[in-house]
């Protein structure tokens, strides 16, 4: 099994995304956050980038790169204005991926002089090396990098890299296969999918002219609710070789279910509560129509999505495994519908918040309506595990020995060893998930190791964390009150 990263960042790729995350500092003095600056830097990027490569056709003639760089002063910043309207105006743009990334575009730049200090940055970088690298792994690490910055608070919707390389290798997606994200965030999970196919097809030299074709327009589907986000996954998308795949809008509401069927779904949907403690709008939904509690939701979207012997890797927080009521039923469900094989316990602090508590639910989508998960195996990589945060960095090597156990079926019914009550790897029958009334909270290893967030030193890390445990606890408890509460009614 390949234990290569899909997405090499190199010291030259490392070297550009430092000098381009360096203009940050400048931006500051005209208030512009992290978050803003990034969304900045595409549209500026994306102009730049369809120079370098030839592409500039699918620009307006007088709104490409030369005519915004040869600019200077109050001119050019007037211009930056103008083409950010005009290359969202569908009166003027006829390229669906232009018109979506620059759809309500608009700058918060004020001064010239920091407008003609990004654009001569951006011409001063070393653009050969950077095409000889891809220009898909330079964006992709600007965003790693904004999503490590703890002020930007973009770490919601940046999966890290390692573990998004682990789970494409186990899934193993296929081309010819319809890939789905409803949680796109910047695209990592469809990139990934992407990025391994192409490795096993030469680069899609080995497919026939159709199938190469469905593979770069047809294969990758997904929703991205935010819009800023949704610009960001776009323009990582089309780095990458991949065209308009992924849309704008809620998988909780009928542009879900507008997506389709698919045969792979890779995700790591946001947690939480919908905003004002909305429901879905979705008509296909049985279990999960009265609750607010996203990822249930989610979860309910991704089985029903499946075709078939379609098979589904998300991310989870632990509630989902151990919630009653609607979470009970959610995963009685999901046991029946699906053959839910794997449980994968990830250790805390990955995803640049101390005390969110996560997993990855592996399963396939069975091809009769009952009794399809005869055994669930869990394995624990949180128990007896380092610290992870900024200063101990999850890696590819962390999973191997998961990876090993797992084995080498992406349907998860190779050959497998319980590892017994010692081991980090066991197997629980259907019988015996019954017994604990289907909560798959399963632990079972004394965890010695010191809680990560005792080794927080730092006083905006710890408020980070404390910030972290009351949203989690103001959540249980709106789900708890939303439970007791009967539909239309008072508690």
């Amino acid at each position: 099994m390949e234990r290569d990263s899909l997405i090499s960042t190199s010291r030259v790729t490392r070297d550009i995304v430092a000098k381009l995350w360096n203009l940050c500092h400048i931006l500051r003095d005209d208030g512009i956050t992290y978050n803003e600056y990034v969304t900045e830097l595409t549209y500026l990027l994306f102009l730049k980038m369809l120079a370098e490569t030839g592409r500039e056709s699918r620009l307006p003639a007088n709104y490409r790169w030369v005519e915004l760089d040869s600019r200077e002063g109050l001119e050019q910043l007037e211009f930056y204005r103008r083409l950010l309207l005009d290359l969202g105006n569908q009166q003027q743009v006829s390229d669906p991926v232009v018109l979506a990334i620059f759809t309500d575009a608009q700058t918060k730049l004020r001064k010239p002089t920091n407008l003609k200090a990004l654009t001569d940055a951006i011409d001063r970088l070393d653009w050969f090396s950077a095409r000889e690298e891809g220009l898909g792994n330079l964006y992709e690490g600007l965003l790693e990098k904004n999503a490590a910055e703890k002020k930007s608070g973009a770490g919601q919707y940046f999966t890290p890299r390692p573990l998004i390389d682990c789970i494409v290798r186990l899934v193993q997606p296929q081309a010819g296969e319809v890939i789905q994200d409803p949680a796109a965030g910047t695209g990592g999970f469809l990139v990934a999918a992407d990025q391994y196919i192409k490795r096993h097809t030469d680069e899609l030299y080995t497919l026939t002219k159709d199938q190469a074709h469905f593979q770069r327009h047809q294969a990758y589907q997904g929703l991205e609710l935010v819009p800023d986000t949704h610009r960001l996954c776009l323009m990582n998308l089309l780095l990458h070789g991949i065209e308009g795949s992924v849309g704008c809008g809620d998988s909780l509401s009928p542009d879900g279910e507008a997506l389709g069927k698919a045969d792979v779904i890779l995700t790591n949907p946001p947690f939480g509560t919908k905003k004002g403690g909305g429901r879905p709008t979705r008509a296909d939904f049985s279990v999960t129509a009265e609750t607010s509690n996203k990822q249930l939701a989610f979860v309910e979207h991704i089985y029903r999505a499946l075709n078939p012997g379609g098979r589904a890797a998300v991310v989870l927080p632990d509630n989902v495994l151990f919630e009653d009521n609607t979470g009970r039923k959610l995963r009685q469900q999901l046991i029946e519908l699906c053959d839910l094989h794997t449980i994968l316990r990830l250790p805390t602090g990955i995803f640049y918040a101390q005390g969110v508590k996560t997993n990855v639910l592996f399963f396939t989508r069975g091809k009769k309506d009952r009794g399809n998960t005869k055994n669930v195996w869990v394995y624990d990589l949180r128990a007896n595990m380092n610290s992870f945060g900024k200063t101990r960095l999850l890696t590819v090597a962390d999973f191997s020995e998961f990876e090993a156990a797992f084995g080498d079926d992406p349907l998860g019914i190779a050959k497998r060893i319980d590892q017994g009550e010692s081991g980090r790897f066991r197997c629980f029958t259907r019988e015996q998930i019954a017994d604990r009334n289907d909560n798959l909270d399963i632990s079972w290893l004394r965890d010695t190791s010191n809680d990560p967030e005792d080794e927080l030193t730092e006083p905006e890390e710890i408020a980070a964390a404390i910030a972290t445990h009351l949203g989690n606890a103001l959540r249980e408890i709106e789900i708890m009150i939303e439970e007791f509460t009967p539909p239309g009614g008072k508690s």
